[in-house]
C-alpha cells in the first residue's frame, strides 16, 4: 500500500506472517549496500541486514535499507542487542521489522515491545518531522500508525529461552520468535554443531511450540531440505543461506578448479 504520494504504509511482511504465508529469506552479513541490492533483485521475501555480528553501523544498515527499498524483498534489521535508544535510531532511519537477539525471558521481551511503540503504548520518542521512517513529515499519518505497522521479532537462543518459550510468546506485541541454531548449540554445549541430533530435536518442538501459541516460528538454515522440514513443521519465516557463506563457496569452489587453495595457504599473512 502506498499513500496519494507514493510512500509506502503497512508492512506486508508482518501481514504475510499474520496470515500463515511462509516467507523464505536471506542473511546479509557483508555489511554492503551494493550487495544487499543484488540480493535483493533475486527475489527473497526478506533480507536480513545484520548488525549483530555483521560489520554494520547505524549509517550502513541505512544505506542497505535505502538499496533494497526498490525491490520487493523486505528488509529485517537485526540490533546488535536489546538497546532501547538503538531501537528507536533504527525505527526512525526506516527499519519496520526488527529481529532482537538474546531474548531469554517474557519481561526483557516485553520491554523490546515497549521499545518499538510510541506512548501510550510504550517509551520511543517521537520525532516525525525530522526522520526517514515518516518521509520527514510527508507521511502525515505515522505516529498514529506506526505502532501497528512494526514487526517484532525475537531470537530464542539459549535454554533458558526454551524453557520460557510459552512465557515469551505470550507477550502481546511479539510477532515472531526465531530460533538461533548456533548459540543454542552452545548453550546445549555442543558448540559449532548446531547440526547434532539434540539440537535439532530442540529446534523442531520450538518450532511446533510456538506454531501451537499461535505466534509465527523462525529460524536459519543453509541445508534446503532441512529449511523444506522446518516449514513443513509450520515456521513462517525461515533464511535459507547467508551472502557471505554463498560467496565464499563459490570462491572456493573455483579457486580450487584451479589448484589454488595450497597457494593461498602458503601466502597467508599473519591476520
Amino acid at each position: 500500500m502506498t499513500t496519494p504520494a507514493g510512500i509506502p504504509t503497512g508492512n506486508r511482511f508482518k501481514t504475510a506472517l499474520a496470515n500463515g504465508q511462509p516467507r523464505i529469506g536471506l542473511w546479509l552479513s557483508l555489511g554492503d549496500p551494493y550487495g544487499a541490492e543484488m540480493c535483493a533483485s533475486v527475489g527473497y521475501d526478506w533480507l536480513l541486514i545484520d548488525g549483530e555480528h555483521g560489520p554494520n553501523d547505524l549509517r550502513s544498515m541505512l544505506f542497505q535499507l535505502q538499496s533494497v527499498a526498490a525491490y520487493a524483498s523486505h528488509p529485517v534489521v537485526r540490533v546488535v542487542q536489546g538497546e532501547v535508544a538503538r531501537i528507536k535510531q533504527l525505527l526512525d532511519i526506516g527499519a519496520q521489522t526488527l529481529l532482537v537477539p538474546m531474548i531469554d525471558t517474557p519481561e526483557q521481551a516485553q520491554t523490546m515491545v515497549a521499545a518499538t511503540r510510541y506512548p501510550p503504548d510504550g517509551v520511543r520518542g517521537e520525532a516525525a518531522a525530522i526522520v526517514r521512517a515518516s518521509r520527514w513529515n510527508a507521511r502525515s499519518d505515522y505516529v498514529r500508525k506506526a505502532n501497528d505497522e512494526v514487526c517484532l521479532l525475537v531470537q530464542a537462543e539459549t535454554t533458558t529461552a526454551i524453557d520460557n518459550l510459552e512465557a515469551i510468546c505470550a507477550v502481546e506485541g511479539v510477532d515472531g520468535v526465531f530460533i538461533g541454531p548456533a548459540d543454542l548449540a552452545a548453550s546445549m554445549g555442543f558448540p559449532g554443531n548446531a547440526g547434532h541430533p539434540s539440537v535439532q530435536a530442540v529446534i523442531d518442538d520450538a518450532i511446533r511450540r510456538i506454531v501451537k501459541s499461535g505466534k509465527a516460528a523462525g529460524t536459519l538454515t543453509s541445508d534446503p531440505d532441512q529449511a523444506k522440514h522446518y516449514l513443513a513443521l509450520g515456521a513462517r519465516f525461515v533464511a535459507v543461506g547467508l551472502d557471505v557463506a554463498l560467496l565464499m563457496q563459490a570462491l572456493r569452489a573455483r579457486a580450487a578448479q584451479f589448484d589454488l587453495g595450497t597457494a593461498a595457504d602458503d601466502a597467508k599473512g599473519p591476520y
